[in-house]
């Protein structure tokens, strides 16, 4: 369950973004300009601690990128090549942003995704006490199989940043889907998802052990 908080980010993660994606290998669209969200998904952090989020962008008329993100309250141990930007959070307090491919909370909630079709996070905003549901914007699958055994992923010891963003880690290797035109692909078990304009399953992550 992601509990979420009716708050102002200064700047927006939005506005973190549209400066940080025109630098990255696998972008393609403008250099400059808003990005807009397409729709999102969480995991849950097991230790309550870690902000997961996956966002799917677009800027101009560019294709639909994959964007996974962490927010933490504090810098992330050896991170600072994957740092997007930190941001004051009106309720949280600054929170650094990270990308999460290189962040040991995201590929655990990602392995435990696709080998284990663990699910996403229900959303809900906490406001006065109460707790109100947010309705997700799409819908996600793993090919594993419910509730199988996930390998330990531990820590993260490579991210080879391309079209897949590849993640190595002591038992598990997993490949980032970053445009999600259909253009590429990997072999494993697969993480698919679909949302608005989007009815077929689309291959979003892969995982195989090592």
């Amino acid at each position: 369950m992601a509990l979420l908080h009716r708050a102002r980010m200064h700047p927006t993660k939005f506005a973190l973004l549209a400066a940080w994606l025109p630098g990255r290998p696998w972008y393609q669209g403008p250099a400059s300009g808003d990005v807009e969200r397409v729709a999102a998904y969480r995991f849950d952090d097991p230790a309550g601690a870690v902000g997961v989020e996956t966002l799917l962008v677009r800027a101009g008329d560019g294709p639909i990128h994959q964007v996974p993100l962490t927010y933490r309250g504090a810098p992330l141990d050896g991170g600072d090549e994957w740092l997007v930007g930190t941001t004051e959070h009106s309720v949280l307090g600054r929170r650094w942003v990270y990308d999460a491919c290189a962040d040991p909370v995201y590929a655990a909630t990602l392995a435990a995704a696709v080998f284990a079709d663990a699910g996403q996070a229900e959303e809900f905003f906490e406001t006065d006490g109460r707790r109100e549901y947010r309705e997700l914007s799409m819908a996600i699958a793993g090919s594993g199989t419910r509730g199988a055994e996930v390998p330990p992923v531990g820590a993260v010891r490579s991210v080879l940043d391309d079209d897949l963003t590849v993640i190595v880690t002591d038992a598990v290797e997993l490949a980032v889907v970053r445009r999600l035109d259909g253009g590429t692909a990997s072999e494993g078990a697969v993480l698919t998802g679909t949302f608005s304009g989007q009815s077929s399953p689309l291959p979003l992550a892969y995982a195989r052990r090592r």
